[in-house]
């Protein structure tokens, strides 16, 4: 399931961490520093210092929206999110085809997360580059994916997928992922397409009757699937 999640971030949020980005002093080191065995041959970008003071203060500015975003909890039913990380892609840089790897560490931790759902978080204007572009196959074809700063896109981390390489500007983004209470990617999306019915039967006042059964039926699924 790829899910768009419009505006997680305001205008003046981008401005605001991207400003702070964007500082001469911003703590930017070579990406592969994280990047697992598949990964690392492939990737060639940028990444703030995710142990960093800054990559801190800004993932936690995106922590705060995401815990009150209707759209990011129906969609993911999240257990636990990786503190967001921030990339860049300068001219000529890209990330080749790869899957996420399975189990990431939180720094600092010791704590393991499995990653059921990846995220990216776009942070430049899609006028701002060319090429750089989110590609991500899934069983009904290939998927393109460049949005408006601010916007989100998640989809499962089991996915192949690549940035294309950028051919002007810069590419900034934050990415991260997360454990979710229900494993299962068919599963989520059946609980995903379950909460927009409900949630449109609501504002239309259909029968109350039929709508508990349903909101019952929801929880008893989560009950039955989902791990806490």
């Amino acid at each position: 399931m790829l899910v768009h999640i419009e505006k997680l971030l305001s205008p003046e949020q981008v401005r605001l961490v991207r400003s702070k980005l964007d500082a001469a002093d911003a703590p930017w080191v070579d990406g592969r520093v994280t990047a697992g065995f598949q990964g690392a041959p492939v990737k060639f970008n940028q990444q703030i210092d995710e142990l960093s003071p800054l990559a801190h203060e800004l993932g936690d500015l995106i922590l705060a929206q995401l815990e009150r975003h209707p759209r990011f909890i129906s969609s993911c039913l999240p257990l636990a999110v990786y503190p967001p990380m921030f990339n860049r892609y300068g001219e000529g840089m890209n990330f080749g085809s790869h899957v996420d790897g399975s189990i990431r560490i939180v720094p600092g931790t010791g704590r393991r997360l499995r990653t059921d759902i990846s995220a990216t978080l776009f942070l430049s204007e899609p006028g701002d580059y060319d090429g750089g572009e989110l590609q991500i196959d899934d069983a009904f074809g290939m998927h393109s994916v460049k949005l408006a700063a601010g916007d989100m896109i998640i989809y499962p981390a089991s996915s192949l997928h690549r940035v294309l390489p950028i051919v002007r500007g810069t590419r900034v983004a934050s990415f991260f992922w997360v454990q979710s209470m229900i494993r299962d990617d068919a599963q989520r999306t059946l609980l995903f397409d379950m909460d927009n019915a409900i949630q449109t039967l609501n504002r239309t006042g259909a029968d109350e009757a039929a709508r508990s059964t349903l909101v019952g039926n929801y929880h008893n699924l989560v009950r039955m699937w989902g791990e806490a």
